[in-house]
This record gives structure tokens, C-alpha cells and sequence, in this order.
């Protein structure tokens, strides 16, 4: 590997399905630009020594484990399925959660099987395209299934008679409920969020992902916080601090030829019609809420 090679990071990111608009957004955001090959499945960065590599998801802590990459996004139900598989539960870091791609990976049973306990899931076939994960959660429980790996369409495996209940990832129960089956309990929750694998990178490299690190808190940061302007008599500031949503300090600015101030704040909270109501009414006036695009702490 060249020294040019050792200098820039790659990341594996989905190429496409849920996560990949996203995991996209989200680099786009950090100041991340791409110049795409013709095959689309590499892109060169552009303004920022960081390439994509766009690979099915179950690749992903693959690339990583392997050294091929030094950071991805993926669901952490796919990193730890992949972790364990390989019995390396410890191969990966999570960097830091992302805030979308929720899911929940749970166990459901047929509604008329008279189970309502994960106990009695003992020694019966449980069907799932997460075996790993499943029966290490199951085994956490106390609980020894025969795990049945499915590829695909898990939801039908005990109308098939291929299985007695399924782990499945479930985001609002629909097609549970389509094919009668209950959820009987949460085995696992996750998101999208940022990985590297575990061990020296070199230092070079690693100043590099600190410093993507750093650009991504802060999107993530602007993307929870909105900046609030507003006019206030001097003797309601305390009131109209304590009002704004996760703010300690804000900026306070005289109004000129006025008795009157403006205040400034990021707000670390979201800001609903209440707050904006309970503000008025303690005195505030030309009330502005933005949205803040970027923010570095």
C-alpha cells in the first residue's frame, strides 16, 4: 500500500435499501464530497481524504474485520450478528449512534400458540436470518431454541410448519400482524451508527477519523438544536431562560432606544408550539425558531 493509500480512510457505507440515503446525508453533511466511479460501488473523496465503498450490509463489519476498511455504517444488529458469527465480540467499536435506521429485533410467536413467555421457547425451533444474535440472546435468557437460519421471509415459517416462532427485526408490527403472529418480547434495539474496528490504525489515520468524529457530533448536535430569537423586557430574561428548552446561557443584546432586549440561544431540546405559547405569554415577542445547519462545539 502506497503512502498516498495510508493517508485517506474508507468507509463502507449500504448501497442501497433503508440506510443509504441516510448514511449518504449524513457524510454529505459533515462536508463529505464524492467523486462516483462508473461501477458506483467506490467514490473517491473530493475535499476530504474519505472514500466509499458501497457493499450489501452484511458486508460491511466483514470489510472491517478484515482490514479492508477502517470505518462503516451499518446497523448494529448486522455488526454484532457478524461479530458473533465469527466469535469476536469485541472485534468492532461503536463509534457513535446516528439517530435513524431504528429497529427492533424481537421474538413473535403465532397469536393462537398459547405462548406468553420467552421461557417456554426452550428446545423448540425458532426461525431467523440472525441465528448468531438470536441465539446468544436466548441463551442470555436462559433459553436453549433450535435456531433455524431463513435468508429471507421468516414471517412465514410457522404457517409453513418450518418453525414454532421467528426472531425477526420489526419496525411497526404490520407484517406481523398479517401473518398472526404476536410479538412476544424485544430481544434487541438498533440503529444506524459509525464503526471501526478495533486496534491501532496508525496515527495518521486516527487524526483523521477524530476529525470526522468531530464534524459528525456536530451534525448531529445541529440536528437536535434549533436557534431561537426573541424580544424580552429586561425583568423577564430569568423567566425566558427558564422557558427555553435546554438552554443555560443565552446571548442578550440591548434593543436600541428600548427598554427591551433580544435574546439569542441554542436550544439542545426540540421546541414545541407550548414553548413558544408559554413564552409569549411571559413577555416575548417576534419570536423566531431556525433550524441550525452546521455546529461545532
Amino acid at each position: 500500500m502506497n503512502n498516498e493509500n495510508q493517508a485517506r480512510l474508507r468507509v463502507a457505507i449500504q448501497k442501497s435499501g433503508r440506510l443509504s440515503e441516510q448514511s449518504q446525508e449524513v457524510l454529505k453533511n459533515c462536508g463529505l464530497r464524492f467523486a462516483r466511479s462508473k461501477d458506483k460501488l467506490f467514490w473517491y473523496g473530493r475535499d476530504f481524504p474519505v472514500d466509499l465503498l458501497l457493499v450489501r450490509d452484511d458486508d460491511i463489519p466483514r470489510l472491517l474485520l478484515d482490514g479492508v476498511c477502517e470505518l462503516g455504517i451499518v446497523g448494529e444488529n448486522i455488526a454484532w450478528e457478524v461479530m458473533l458469527d465469527r466469535g469476536r465480540e469485541d472485534g468492532l467499536e461503536r463509534l457513535s449512534p446516528l439517530g435513524f435506521g431504528h429497529c427492533r429485533l424481537s421474538i413473535a410467536v403465532p397469536e393462537q400458540s398459547g405462548i406468553t413467555d420467552i421461557k417456554e421457547l426452550d428446545g423448540v425451533r425458532v426461525a431467523t436470518s440472525y441465528p448468531a444474535l438470536t441465539h446468544n440472546l436466548l441463551q442470555k435468557s436462559g433459553v436453549e431454541a433450535e435456531i433455524s437460519e431463513l435468508s429471507g421471509a421468516v414471517e412465514i415459517a410457522p404457517s409453513m410448519g418450518t418453525a414454532d416462532a421467528i426472531s425477526d427485526l420489526v419496525s411497526t408490527g404490520t407484517t406481523l400482524r398479517a401473518n398472526h403472529l404476536k410479538e412476544l418480547q424485544v430481544l434487541f434495539r438498533s440503529e444506524a451508527a459509525l464503526y471501526s474496528r478495533t486496534g491501532d490504525l496508525g496515527r495518521e489515520k486516527q487524526a483523521l477519523i477524530d476529525l470526522l468524529i468531530s464534524r459528525l457530533n456536530g451534525v448531529m448536535q445541529a440536528r437536535a438544536s434549533k436557534y431561537v430569537m426573541l424580544h424580552a423586557p429586561k425583568d423577564a430574561l430569568e423567566k425566558i431562560t427558564e422557558l427555553l428548552p435546554g438552554v443555560e446561557y443565552p446571548s442578550v443584546m440591548p434593543l436600541e432606544g428600548s427598554d427591551r432586549i433580544a435574546v439569542h440561544a441554542v436550544c439542545g431540546e426540540t421546541v414545541f408550539w407550548e414553548h413558544l405559547e408559554a413564552l409569549k405569554a411571559a413577555g416575548a415577542s417576534a419570536i423566531l425558531v431556525l433550524p441550525v445547519e452546521k455546529m461545532l462545539a
